[in-house]
């Protein structure tokens, strides 16, 4: 009778656990090859070592290390876990290295995740935590599930764990996708999943660094141009390929799908061709063993506006984004953009936090225009829906719905932004009659007029934006919290100008608009910087402004500065010594976090060095 593959399992760690490296065919030749390294690094299978992780301080660095592909991992685990909540699971992203950087865990597993110490900052490389799927990914680049005890390591032999790796658009690992669970929750289309996300992801990589470059995107089937399925294709305005990504190589085998190669060389259609009708949309192609396909071209129309004044290359990722619109330099403002890019490139709902004049408009603005959508941006301040006709201005009307109705109807501001974006700011003041209305149009993406009329299908990035505590909001009951969750699919959090690193950056970008030619003095963005700054970068917009009209020409100076801030506070003589006091027990502490790394503490704040000396020598 033949074993069960419980019973072969059960052999195979016998013979593991007598320290015999050839456990012939009982296991998988990836779960072998993996017990077989571990052996030879000396791990015991029935003593795992203490786990090893990182400090905060480290985890931050590790994030910002790989903030572009953890952006987009961090949309794409918020799909999966929705695609698999209720079964028992937790889904993880690492670093190439194995360092877990984010989790979101189903509340039935959090308890097992806490037993076994999975959790953001711990290290999962194969060499240390022995055979786990995250580390053996990490290490083989190949994708693999490891249920119960194939697992080195006994301590962990009550999980299953799947992975995925994320490969980058060099070829090289940028991270590591993983689902796990109790071995009871197995499912067997658990690794597709994994396996989907983690495409999607590597597809968004695909399109950031070559943004810069047109991007073919084809299949054989229309009806896959847009999903997984598609071979992406990256070119340079002469036809010679930048890029491919491993969906485009298989649709092409047997032909040099190979970047430097030329388009004719792969295709029978002329390039010319492809330029002249991807202005027009959709377009067969035929490669050069007969295959016909049909083909969208990406970034046609934002290339074609730099061609002649620009060289076209796949640069470095720059930190300003959007110079002319607003400033990124700071690493927590460049992860909150990341994620926005991500969702907006899935059309995933985005939920952007932050105090009042932090930029949420310009965030959600940012997200349209990366998303490539040629609809309309349509903002909507929720506080200002009041009376019995919300439900119309969003939704539209139909003729003669009521009393003063604009004749023939109306389509609404849903309608307005079909095929673009609607930012829907202050949702936590949005009337509790509409977010039932609302919840139903992210349930169908239809939107019904009142009064009657055909639904119609609209295609829509959503942006919502809240200054407050939304979750007391839901809590107290007065938003509902179904909308709530599925609003904050893509959650992005914009850090406050008080706790930015870049503000001088943004002073000089501010002075650069409201006052073209004038100057700063550093002395004076040191002081701007001590600020506590409740109207953030609005409120630094306004005294710039003032300051700039008040002297006109002149450079911005200290006293200028001092004079400007200090009358803005109730008590100003009463509170400017807690005021440095403050700022001085910032700096100190500053620098002991750097261990005492004078650059790096006036980096992390933003000010002078000097700034720096003047408060270590008061001390």
């Amino acid at each position: 009778m033949q074993a069960s593959a419980t019973d072969r399992l059960m052999r195979a760690r016998s013979v593991m656990e007598c320290n015999h490296f050839d456990v012939g065919d009982l296991v998988s030749p990836e779960i072998s090859a993996s017990w077989t390294r571990c052996l030879e690094l000396g791990l015991d299978p029935q003593r795992a070592p203490p786990l090893e992780a990182i400090d905060e301080a480290q985890l931050k660095v590790a994030r910002e290390r790989v903030d572009l592909v953890r952006a987009l991992a961090l949309a794409e685990m918020q799909t999966l876990y929705h695609q698999i909540a209720g079964s028992n699971f937790l889904i993880a992203f690492a670093s190439p290295d194995g360092v877990l950087l984010d989790t979101i865990a189903d509340p039935s597993f959090r308890n097992a995740a806490k037993t076994a110490s999975i959790r953001p900052g711990t290290l999962w490389a194969e060499q240390l935590r022995g055979t786990n799927a995250l580390g053996t990914v990490a290490r083989t680049g190949q994708a693999l599930t490891v249920h119960g005890s194939e697992h080195f390591f006994a301590h962990y032999g009550a999980l299953t764990c799947t992975a995925a790796p994320v490969i980058g658009p060099d070829g090289t690992l940028a991270g590591v996708l993983d689902a796990s669970s109790h071995c009871g929750s197995r499912q067997q289309h658990t690794q597709a999943l994994v396996g989907m996300a983690a495409t999607q992801i590597e597809n968004g990589l695909f399109r950031q660094h070559h943004r810069c470059n047109l991007i073919m995107a084809f299949h054989s089937r229309p009806e896959y141009l847009h999903t997984l399925s598609a071979g992406l294709l990256a070119l340079d305005p002469a036809g010679t390929v930048l890029g491919v990504n491993p969906q485009a190589r298989f649709l092409l085998q047997g032909l040099p799908a190979l970047p430097h190669r030329h388009f004719e060389d792969l295709f029978r259609t002329r390039f010319t061709a492809l330029m002249e009708g991807g202005q027009a949309g959709f377009q067969r192609l035929e490669d050069r063993v007969g295959s016909v396909f049909v083909a969208d071209v990406e970034n046609l129309r934002s290339l074609s506006v730099r061609l002649g004044s620009t060289r076209t290359t796949a640069s470095a990722e720059p930190k300003r984004v959007e110079a002319s619109r607003f400033v990124a330099d700071d690493p927590a403002v460049r992860t909150a953009l990341r994620q926005a890019e991500a969702g907006a490139l899935r059309r995933l709902p985005i939920l952007v936090r932050g105090e009042t004049g932090t930029g949420k408009e310009q965030v959600a603005r940012h997200a349209h225009r990366v998303s490539r959508r040629r609809g309309a941006f349509v903002p909507v301040n929720c506080a200002a829906l009041t009376g019995s006709l919300i439900e119309a201005e969003l939704f539209g009307h139909a003729d003669g719905a009521f009393t003063g109705a604009r004749r023939g109807g109306a389509p609404g501001l849903v309608c307005e932004a079909d095929g673009g974006t609607l930012f829907l700011d202050e949702i936590g003041d949005m009337p509790t009659g509409l977010q039932a209305v609302l919840l139903r149009l992210l349930d169908d993406w239809s939107v019904r007029p009142v009064g009657g009329g055909r639904p119609r299908q609209v295609d829509v990035l959503l942006v919502a934006a809240t200054n407050a505590g939304i979750e007391a909001t839901v809590e107290a009951g007065r938003f509902r919290a179904d909308l709530y969750y599925r609003l904050n699919t893509v959650a992005v959090t914009l850090p406050p100008l008080r706790e930015r690193s870049d503000l001088g950056a943004i002073a000089r970008h501010i002075l650069a608009d409201v006052s073209p030619g004038s100057t700063i003095d550093p002395d004076a963005l040191d002081h701007l910087a001590t600020w506590p700054w409740p109207g953030n970068i609005r409120e630094l917009r306004n005294v710039l402004t003032r300051l700039t009209m008040e002297r006109p020409g002149l450079p911005i100076e200290l006293a200028t500065v001092t004079a400007a801030l200090c009358p803005r506070t109730a008590a100003a003589s009463e509170s400017q010594g807690s005021l440095r006091d403050s700022v001085r027990g910032r700096i100190l502490a500053a620098h002991r976090d750097t261990g005492g790394n004078l650059s790096e503490t006036a980096r992390r704040l933003g000010v002078s060095r000097n700034t720096v000396y003047r408060a270590i020598a008061a001390r």
